[in-house]
């Protein structure tokens, strides 16, 4: 009888190329940050427009993250997006129209109620919108994207059709709140106040996404949504609930977005929403659908990237953001930060 020949397994180890990879995404925003610092002549100026672009990009990620959870986990391409981001807008601009008596007062915690507050009535009125944009609009077309791409518009202009209804057409400056205007001084530069205020809630917004997705149930049952809807309904979890609170959540994070972007501009339009969607879209395509993390560090590098160009070659700032997602699905084909779906 002969002998089983000897196995002696070996293994090898990454090497560093390989170990760096997947956290090359990541870098990137420090990476265009020193690229910003070199280019920019002062360093006053750099450090404005660098709040400046992360103030902006944690915007784009609020209104944004939503919209990549709905196209991750339900594969619906929702142009109607950018109505839930009007309404926020103006119905927040109510609120704070109605709460000029603590806008106007010289108290930071009394203007900070007057914004949650605002915010709170946006993201209850589009949530409310959001569930039935659902169950009328995209529902019945689920699994054909040319059929949502024409229905999804369709319920945008209807959308917008509203607002000229309750609002009209006129646009509408809205104030700051009184301890929000102005900037402050640190190391020669003027750091706007409301631009801290983004980038804080922006973060505040990043972390409890990440922390629902990657430390609960419902975070799971979504993740795991995302790879395999068929899986999680065999195991006995009702994915079409999933899906509605998903996209509840998605709408309700649009219309946040919606009065974070109306005070940032101090003016809004019907549509101002659908204005806003180019970015939206970029943001999505080069962070990866349905992935918060990626939609997080591309909505950063959009808003870096918009301002440093504008800065330095305004002619540019039009397609700087466009030469970006062709730049990064060159690398990148999937995205940034890409999740694997069984669909």
């Amino acid at each position: 009888m002969s002998t089983a020949p000897t196995h002696a397994p070996t293994m090898t180890s990454l090497s560093l190329a390989e170990r760096l990879k997947p956290w090359l995404p990541v870098a990137l925003v420090p990476v265009l940050m020193l690229l910003g610092f070199l280019a920019i002549p002062s360093s006053s100026s750099w450090l404005t427009l660098t709040l400046a672009g992360l103030a902006m990009g944690m915007m784009i990620f609020v209104i944004a993250s939503g919209m990549t959870l709905v196209f991750g986990l339900m594969d619906v391409i929702n142009f109607g997006h950018g109505a839930f981001i009007s309404f926020g807008a103006f119905v927040g601009t109510s609120v704070l129209l109605m709460l000029g008596s603590w806008t106007g007062a010289p108290s930071l915690m009394l203007n900070l109620l007057a914004i949650a507050a605002a915010v709170l009535a946006a993201m209850a009125v589009t949530g409310v919108l959001g569930l039935g944009f659902e169950r009328v609009i995209v529902r019945p077309v689920y699994g054909s994207h040319l059929k949502q791409i024409l229905v999804t518009m369709g319920g945008l202009i209807v959308a917008e059709q509203m607002i000229f209804v309750l609002w009209g057409g006129h646009e509408i400056v809205i104030a700051r709140p009184e301890t929000l205007k102005g900037a402050i001084t640190f190391a020669g530069a003027a750091l706007e106040k409301y631009r801290l205020l983004a980038v804080g809630v922006g973060l505040v917004v990043f972390l409890s996404m990440r922390a629902v997705l990657r430390r609960t149930k419902l975070g799971l049952i979504v993740r795991a949504g995302v790879e395999n809807p068929e899986m999680v309904q065999a195991l006995g979890y009702d994915i079409t609930r999933v899906f509605v609170g998903v996209f509840i959540a998605g709408s309700a994070l649009a219309g946040l977005g919606g009065v974070m972007w109306a005070l940032y501009q101090e003016v809004i339009t019907v549509h101002m929403g659908n204005e806003i969607m180019i970015l939206v879209f970029i943001v999505v395509i080069i962070g990866g659908l349905g992935s918060v993390e990626g939609c997080f560090i591309g909505a950063l590098t959009v808003g870096l990237v918009q301002n440093y160009t504008a800065f330095l070659e305004p002619k540019l700032a039009l397609v700087s953001n466009i030469a970006l997602m062709v730049a990064i699905l060159m690398w990148r084909p999937m995205g940034m930060v890409p999740v694997v779906k069984a669909k």
